[in-house]
């Protein structure tokens, strides 16, 4: 019995795509400590990564939900639960209701409107209106950019109170890192997504395309990361740091152009887009400690 329980409680974990929620807070957590600048309030910061991590599993078990007839199509994700009929779609829909309704309580009774509203709007993006947009147009990487970059948005604003110059700079950043992020795993797993009849940008265009794409992205990225310091957000170190991760990820980049083994070389892009994220939120995090 006991064995069971502990199987379903893990089944309903992994629905939530931990993965997901646990990246995701680290933009928020880092969001708020730019703002907070040292003034740490332990209220407000448990009650926007708590709701907000509440606010996101909620999100990508309603997703588990929409995409089950694309999950059965693709290899790394016909296993999952709705899939197999482990667990049912009204059962999903329930804990998705359970999950979304704490943690905009959450959300609504310590944390601010401001807050709230990046939420919502966040909420609504990822299951509506991105859900729609992937199916129809490669484009929709482009609309899934924008719930994703909202989170380190959620943790700023949770100690601002208002959606000021930083808010809209970190957005940026976060959204400007998504695309090359999201079209490396399209390169890598483009034929998963042609057999689940996804119009990524490498079906619905080529990898040649998508590569230069990439490359334009992280220039925008790279510029809106350093505009957080010359605006006064961040000191010289953290734009120095920056500046470097720029410019290696787009020399990374570059050498897409002469590889003859383009997948090998997009999981490369990928990780490393991963370490440039963890280094952007450390820097953001300690910014107030550094020169």
């Amino acid at each position: 019995m006991l064995v069971r329980l502990l199987h379903l409680l893990k089944t309903y974990y992994h629905m939530t795509k931990p993965g997901i929620v646990r990246g995701n807070l680290l933009t928020v957590i880092a969001g708020y400590l730019l703002a907070a600048k040292g003034h740490f309030v332990l209220t407000t910061f448990l009650a926007v990564t708590i709701g907000t991590a509440l606010v996101i599993a909620s999100a990508c078990v309603v997703n588990n939900f929409i995409d089950k007839d694309i999950d059965k199509k693709m290899e790394r994700t016909k296993k999952r639960a709705l899939v197999t009929g482990e667990v049912t779609r009204y059962s999903a829909l329930v804990f998705a209701a359970l999950l979304g309704s704490l943690g905009f309580t959450v959300l609504t009774l310590y944390t601010n409107s401001v807050t709230l509203v990046v939420g919502v709007v966040a909420y609504v993006f990822y299951v509506a209106i991105y859900a729609v947009a992937k199916r129809n147009s490669y484009h929709g990487t482009l609309i899934g950019a924008i719930p994703g970059a909202l989170p380190p948005v959620a943790g700023y604003v949770a100690v601002m109170g208002a959606f000021d110059f930083g808010a809209i700079l970190l957005f940026l950043i976060v959204f400007f890192w998504q695309m090359p992020h999201f079209y490396a795993i399209a390169i890598y797993r483009r034929k998963e997504y042609e057999a689940a009849g996804i119009p990524v940008i490498t079906v619905a265009r080529s990898v040649a395309a998508t590569k230069r794409v990439m490359m334009w992205y992280i220039l925008a990225f790279t510029v809106a990361a350093v505009c957080l310091a010359v605006s006064g957000y961040a000191g010289i170190t953290y734009l120095c740091v920056m500046l470097l991760m720029g410019v290696l990820w787009f020399r990374l980049g570059l050498r897409g152009f002469k590889t003859t083994h383009s997948d090998k070389w997009a999981r490369s892009m990928f990780h490393f887009s991963l370490i440039v994220t963890l280094v952007f939120s450390i820097m953001i995090s300690i910014d107030n400690l550094l020169i």
